[in-house]
């Protein structure tokens, strides 16, 4: 990685880095954040694609809350979809890590399903390697450096750990590419399996049945869409959605949020900054 990262752009009181190259792991890319408000923050995290890691550092509150009331504090892994679920906290500063499912097995080293949608203590999963990172970025004097130091953490990780089918890497890129807009039963005939079997190794493997996937990855596009100003009606017909009904339902489901509020989330903006190019949601196996 080059040293020249996008610092200091403030969106939404947060300052936000992010290297100028993508990570030497498919699948993998990073940013930093930096809390810049002047009191305790507390914002809906909109789901997307990917399997989010924060390693948080430095003396500052960060807690993540689901819709039931339990709460993880300091680092943590989300998996896909988890609901709706705020962060709270103040004084943050930590890196934050998109991995496609395909790769979050090897670099976790549990399954994306077994983290079951929800958040967990990235403490129990890495133990002496999270203790190690966390101080390291703690005294490392740049942004560059810090991603560095993550990058090399997650490649060597990457490198001991199993992989998905790469019928199930395929699907999972099919989907992304096509924006959810897919019919599975064409993709189980694309590789060769049965509608049963595609599900049951992908759910294994991914975290979510294909179908699910589909929606999610739909709706994360129609997310940024109304964030853009496009007006619902539009993006409803133009994401694939019966009406803008439907639509609703499942930002509602998704976020807790209408889509007029979500539309105003100023996390989102902070989004199209921090990860500029979604190459994390790729995945890194195909079959041809």
């Amino acid at each position: 990685m080059r040293s020249s990262v996008r610092e200091r752009e403030t969106v939404a009181r947060w300052d936000v880095a992010r290297p100028s190259l993508p990570s030497r792991t498919a699948g993998v890319s990073l940013a930093g954040f930096r809390d810049s408000s002047a009191g305790p923050v507390d914002v809906p995290l909109v789901p997307h694609p990917a399997v989010t890691l924060v390693v948080e550092f430095g003396d500052g509150l960060f807690v993540v809350g689901d819709a039931t009331g339990r709460q993880q504090r300091g680092s943590l892994v989300a998996g896909l979809a988890p609901g709706a679920v705020r962060m709270r906290g103040e004084n943050v500063t930590c890196v934050e890590v998109r991995l496609s499912p395909v790769v979050a097995y090897a670099v976790l080293g549990v399954c994306p399903a077994e983290l079951d949608r929800t958040v967990v203590a990235l403490d129990d999963l890495w133990g002496r390697d999270l203790s190690r990172i966390r101080e390291q970025l703690a005294d490392a004097a740049s942004w560059e450096d810090r991603f560095a130091l993550t990058d090399s953490l997650l490649a060597r990780r990457r490198e001991t750990g199993p992989l998905v089918d790469p019928e199930v890497a395929r699907v999972w890129d099919r989907i992304v590419i096509s924006r959810g807009r897919v019919r599975i039963e064409d993709l189980a005939d694309e590789v060769g399996w049965s509608r049963r079997l595609l599900w049951s190794r992908f759910r294994s493997q991914i975290g979510l049945p294909p179908k699910r996937t589909a929606t999610l990855v739909r709706f994360r596009h129609a997310a940024h869409r109304l964030a853009a100003g496009d007006n619902a009606v539009r993006v409803a017909a133009e994401c694939g959605y019966v009406d803008q009904s439907h639509l609703h339902r499942e930002v509602v489901a998704f976020t807790g949020m209408t889509p007029s509020t979500l539309a105003g989330d100023p996390g989102l903006a902070v989004d199209d900054i921090a990860w500029a190019e979604p190459v994390a949601y790729l995945g890194v196996m195909r079959k041809t």
